[in-house]
């Protein structure tokens, strides 16, 4: 198997955390996502939205979109573990806390500053006003994320699950990229954050 990425864009970053904390190895391609090499018609044959992580399986199977990804690595490794929750009940929270964290977070979070920055300005429509706004839907969000972090462990009570690295690159995202003081302001999150940087898998 062959994963097709940019290590340090956020989507690639999670899969690899995921990977690491499963203890699974795989080749490594490099694709340069700011050179337009994912915009190839060579690599849109290997995925299906032109976009990195993606997952080649075999010569004829391959997996896009991030967290498709880590479920198939999830699915091959059954265990009471599952960083995806076990049982019903768990499994909706994990759910419901990750679509959360990636829809007001991290995809929010980017939109922000693909706009603001212009990044990507030779390949898509940036629009400052829009990316402002993202940013102001983000610091609305945060707020969220350090009460429920007040009275939780973890994203999921006492459990660590995939929604804690989603939540770990959004957090780390909005330092590194928006240049907001999230540990500075929100003293959950800080201590949440700092806990998560003590496992192997995120040094």
């Amino acid at each position: 198997m062959k994963l097709f990425e940019m290590a340090p864009t956020p989507n690639c970053h999670r899969v690899n955390i995921f990977l690491k904390e499963l203890g699974v190895e795989l080749e490594h391609v490099h694709v340069d996502v700011r050179a337009g090499e994912n915009l190839t018609p060579e690599f849109e044959q290997k995925s299906i939205n032109g976009r990195v992580p993606t997952l080649q399986i075999d010569d004829d199977t391959f997996i896009c979109e991030s967290i498709a990804i880590c479920r198939y690595f999830d699915e091959l490794s059954p265990s009471e573990d599952s960083l995806f929750g076990h049982g019903a009940l768990e499994r909706a929270q994990v759910e419901m806390w990750n679509r959360i964290i990636e829809f007001n977070g991290l995809n929010t979070a980017s939109q922000a500053f693909r706009h603001i920055s212009g990044v990507y300005k030779d390949r898509e429509t940036c629009i400052t006003a829009w990316g402002e706004e993202c940013k102001i839907r983000v610091q609305a969000f945060l707020p969220k994320l350090e009460q429920h972090l007040s009275s939780s462990t973890f994203i999921i009570g006492d459990k660590f699950t995939v929604a804690d690295i989603t939540a770990w690159i959004f957090v780390g995202f909005c330092e590194s990229r928006l240049t907001l003081p999230v540990m500075q302001q929100y003293p959950s999150i800080a201590a949440w954050y700092q806990l998560l940087a003590k496992r192997p898998a995120f040094q």
